[in-house]
């Protein structure tokens, strides 16, 4: 990440967070902090405006009333679950209040070092597959007791509406029949044999911070809470290569998973529903993202054509001389 002193918004009604409002608060909040060098991060998220306060520290503001419900979460849950991951995950040190200029909500963290896990841009796949699945099979192990739902805790079917209503918006973008007929095959898929387990819900690039091309930490839990493992599988397609996805599988097959949960991971209906959620997010991305910010909409465009080619390679020959010629331009 590097700096940026823009405050361009992402959402209607975002409000500003110049350097003036992060200052003022940091000086009647946190006055401990409030000569600290304070620069504004140019970050991939889409739900936090980020300033590196210092050299060891970062102050996240909620851009919309959904991300702002989530601090308070992060705040509570994250100390606990820390212990139990494999890599660093963000730290609270600060829980800020709203004011006049500030709606919501807002913290201050430890900074964690790394780069984002840019897609075709890895050195490590290979590592970086088992790393990921020593991550997710670590998070679905921590015991559920008192878990809040993930933002993501329905079902598939749940989102039926809105994907085939993003499909329709994108018809010009992607290939549509082929879409379709991917998340058909999803809907399709066994729901989980067993309870709901601990996800991250949100495992894509940006949340992930590489080292020499190792996973070095996992940031951004705002989607954090108990659902389907399968949502975290996403990051097979929004990360990984082909190759790095069946190494990501096979390590999640022979990690210290239960065996009564194992198939929720490994079998084929969690990879069907896996791919059904990254197909789903994805499409809803692109249909939002085109034209408000390049680079996810950039990202989602490539989960959509990596789960197409998922499906035309398991269709075989036959699939993929039915396909229709390509229409993005």
């Amino acid at each position: 990440m590097c700096a940026d002193t823009r405050t361009e918004t992402l959402h209607p009604g975002e409000p500003e967070f110049p350097p003036s409002l992060v200052r003022r608060l940091m000086t009647t909040q946190f006055p401990r902090w409030a000569e600290l060098p304070l620069t504004r991060i140019r970050s991939a998220g889409t739900s936090n405006v980020m300033y590196r306060l210092g050299r060891d520290m970062v102050v996240r503001l909620p851009r919309t009333p959904g991300a702002a419900e989530d601090v308070h979460k992060e705040h509570h849950w994250l100390p606990r679950l820390a212990p139990a991951l494999p890599v660093a995950v963000p730290e609270p040190l600060g829980l800020g209040t709203p004011d006049e200029h500030c709606p919501w909500p807002w913290s201050v963290y430890r900074w964690l070092h790394g780069d984002i896990a840019e897609p075709g841009a890895l050195t490590e796949p290979a590592l970086l597959a088992g790393d990921l699945a020593h991550f997710v099979t670590a998070l679905h192990r921590v015991d559920p007791a008192d878990g809040p739902p993930a933002y993501r805790s329905e079902s598939l079917a749940a989102r039926d509406g809105e994907t085939r209503a993003a499909i329709a918006a994108l018809r010009e973008v992607i290939d549509a029949r082929e879409a379709t007929a991917a998340w058909d095959a999803a809907l399709c898929a066994p729901p989980p044999a067993g309870p709901p387990v601990w996800i991250h819900s949100d495992l894509q690039p940006a949340n992930l911070l590489l080292a020499r091309g190792r996973l070095n930490a996992v940031i951004d839990f705002g989607c954090l809470g108990l659902g389907d493992p399968a949502v975290d599988l996403i990051v097979a397609w929004y990360v990984l290569p082909a190759d790095g996805r069946a190494r990501f599988r096979a390590a999640l097959e022979t990690g210290p998973v239960p065996p009564a949960r194992s198939a929720d991971r490994t079998g084929e209906a969690a990879w069907a529903r896996g791919r059904g959620w990254a197909l789903s997010i994805a499409l809803l991305e692109l249909s939002y993202y085109r034209g408000k910010n390049p680079w996810m909409a950039t990202v989602a465009r490539r989960v959509v054509e990596e789960v197409l080619d998922d499906a035309r390679r398991a269709a075989g020959p036959a699939g993929r001389g039915a396909r229709e010629p390509d229409r993005a331009g």
